[in-house]
């Protein structure tokens, strides 16, 4: 592979908002997009990796960028006056914690891929095992190939209860019995110190993007203290940058 051939790829992890517009939705990648996304789990199965799945809203936000790139016929992460990856992934719908981005320009589909896995940085962003969903797009201008991998560690939508209903499972698996009603600790979403009427022994607070595991700030917690019994308030969490996380409160007694 020339030089300068891979001297054209580009590398961004992106953690800032900006505006973007609506876009088109591939719900199922199809033809040279498919091409690109089943190279993409042949090379992380190679690794024993866990497959990529397909975002539609990613996929979005691939279009609308790849299309820039063919109508300037250059690279880039973002043109002036263009939305960064991070406010296209969310005005499409996408969300989550962590966002990487690869692009490119070849002569053809299959170099794409080929540029890019020889390419180290761009490797790493398909092989990346905390990245867990894709969107792709590719464009033709002339007889060049422009490409976009838009990735992310994608955040599950949960209803508040839902999300104490996980939590919940979490501490029960600790032996802890846990309490019927969340009143009290949503009460302590915005509070550090006792509640007036309410009992508790401790009030941990905690924000993950995910619920599969309680943070060692809780965990050690429980540990330490003779605790009985738990309840879980989901609290609402801001997001202004599009990346969305969980935000937790726990009361032990």
């Amino acid at each position: 592979m020339p030089a300068n051939f891979l001297a054209r790829f580009f590398l961004a992890l992106i953690f800032s908002p900006l505006l973007a517009t609506n876009i088109f939705s591939q719900q199922v990648p199809t033809g040279d997009v498919k091409f690109l996304f089943d190279a993409v789990n042949y090379d992380r199965k190679s690794e024993n990796l866990p497959p990529l799945r397909w975002s539609a809203e990613l996929a979005a936000a691939a279009r609308a960028h790849v299309h820039q790139l063919a109508e300037r016929n250059r690279l880039s992460h973002r043109f002036p006056g263009e939305p960064d990856i991070a406010e296209r992934a969310r005005t499409a719908g996408a969300h989550f914690s962590m966002l990487a981005e690869n692009i490119a320009e070849a002569p053809s589909i299959d170099e794409l891929h080929i540029g890019w896995m020889k390419s180290p940085p761009h490797r790493a962003n398909i092989l990346n095992p905390k990245l867990t969903a894709i969107g792709i797009a590719v464009e033709l201008r002339d007889e060049e190939y422009f490409g976009v991998q838009d990735f992310s560690t994608a955040v599950s939508l949960l209803t508040k209860e839902e999300q104490e209903k996980k939590v919940g499972e979490l501490l029960r698996a600790r032996g802890l019995r846990i309490a019927e009603h969340p009143d009290d600790a949503r009460k302590a979403c915005d509070s550090s110190v006792a509640i007036p009427g309410v009992a508790s022994l401790a009030i941990l607070h905690f924000e993950a993007p995910d619920l599969n595991e309680l943070p060692e700030q809780v965990s050690g917690t429980i540990k330490k203290g003779s605790y009985k019994t738990a309840a879980v308030g989901a609290c609402s969490a801001a997001d202004p940058k599009g990346f969305s996380r969980f935000r937790i409160a726990v009361l032990l007694y």
